[in-house]
């Protein structure tokens, strides 16, 4: 018998018919003699629609009110599931944040979690009962309601799995593991059996969509197991336990589980880029502070950063990267800092793609970089901009070329499924 924390996303729980599927797939792992806690999601696009109508009530909102509200989307799903659960004869009961409860910092609409009370909630496991928890949410000190963000029901489940010391958390989306790349893409991409937690955090960070950082990292500090999986499943297939998706564990487990892994584990491609340029900086000591000081201080994440080198007059212009939907804040921030950086002109470029290849084989072989560069000038596709770190790779090329580039490069390291 294992201890097994499962989480729903909000595709799994769109609607009566998904929560009636989720239901009978707990209550298979019920009946194969685990104990179980599920964490839900609110109903796809039911968090936006909510969102939508804070800013309708007022465009300055109070971010306490507005978890108030959108911590709500989750609560129906947990209610409905537990009904669901027990019309088919299960004993099931729902668990709010607050009830647990689930300590956050109050940092409304972003909060932390800082701790969760399982004494209750383990005894309630212990006796039979399905403990159902909304994802998302927790409470503050001072007793309001706190959310965690987009994407925080993963970080719930993977807290809850912590805090009862289950033997694996199972998160179930709308693909069954993790791929070497996008399936949509390369037709010939692959399952993976095992993935280590720094993978899967370089993965989730360069643009695979499959889970988010914060639950990964979270998942790896307290050394938490994670198998991902998928919930549209038929309704008469096997439970997950036979038909696994993608476990994501530490190094150590991995090696004594997969001796002979690739070198590179998956390759991840990101839109969600934009190129900036400044022209004729100043090559003095300070000048590229008083580019960077001012983005980091609004919280601007900068990634990919080039300076050329210095020019006859003592010139040197200054490319990098930030996230798209902060491209129009950066410039902002930096035409207003015009005459303090000394910068001649600012170029933008919207149409571009990060392409990263990802494994810790890189720290034990070279010529990762190499195969990578080669591939793609085999194939005209033009570097813009580089960066790495022990198991990643990533370049910055043109975005109508994202789709070759990662298909080449699938090739190019032996990736393709037979």
């Amino acid at each position: 018998m294992a201890r097994i924390v499962m989480k729903f996303g909000g595709t799994s729980m769109a609607g009566t018919e998904r929560i009636r599927r989720v239901a009978r797939i707990v209550q298979r792992q019920q009946a194969a003699g685990h104990e179980v806690a599920v964490v839900v999601s609110a109903m796809a696009g039911e968090t936006d629609r909510l969102v939508n109508f804070c800013r309708e009530a007022n465009p300055l909102y109070d971010p306490a009110e507005y978890d108030v509200v959108v911590a709500s989307g989750e609560q129906v799903t947990s209610g409905l599931l537990a009904m669901h659960l027990q019309a088919l004869g299960c004993k099931a009961r729902s668990w709010l944040g607050w009830q647990l409860p689930i300590h956050t910092d109050d940092a409304h609409s972003k909060a932390r979690i800082e701790g969760i009370d399982s004494e209750a909630v383990l005894a309630s496991m212990a006796s039979g009962e399905i403990a159902v928890i909304p994802g998302f949410q927790g409470v503050s000190d001072k007793g309001r309601v706190t959310t965690l963000g987009r994407g925080g029901s993963d970080t719930s489940a993977v807290a809850v799995a912590a805090a009862v010391k289950a033997d694996r958390c199972d998160i179930y989306t709308d693909v069954d593991g993790v791929y070497t790349t996008d399936p949509r893409i390369v037709a010939k991409a692959r399952k993976l059996k095992n993935v280590t937690y720094e993978e899967m955090l370089e993965l989730a960070s360069v643009g695979s969509k499959v889970l988010q950082t914060r639950s990964v990292s979270l998942a790896m500090k307290e050394g938490v197991r994670v198998q991902v999986l998928s919930s549209f499943i038929d309704d008469d297939a096997p439970a997950a336990d036979t038909i696994p998706g993608t476990m994501i564990v530490s190094d150590e487990e991995l090696e004594g589980l997969d001796m002979e892994r690739q070198l590179i584990t998956g390759i991840a491609a990101d839109k969600n880029e934009a190129k900036i340029t400044l022209t004729r900086i100043s090559d003095r000591p300070g000048a590229v502070a008083a580019i960077f000081g001012p983005l980091a201080a609004a919280n601007i994440n900068v990634d990919m950063i080039i300076q050329n080198i210095a020019k006859d007059k003592g010139e040197t212009d200054v490319t990098f990267t930030v996230p798209l939907a902060d491209l129009a804040r950066a410039q902002a921030l930096l035409e207003e800092r015009k005459d303090t950086i000394g910068y001649y002109r600012m170029l933008a470029n919207s149409k571009v793609a990060k392409i990263s290849v990802v494994g810790v084989g890189m720290r034990s072989h070279a010529g990762v970089a190499a195969t990578m560069f080669r591939a793609l000038a085999d194939r005209g596709i033009n570097i813009q901009a580089i960066t790495t770190s022990e198991i990643k790779v990533s370049v910055l090329i043109d975005e109508d070329e994202t789709e070759l580039a990662v298909r080449v490069l699938h090739t190019a390291y032996e990736m393709d499924a037979e």
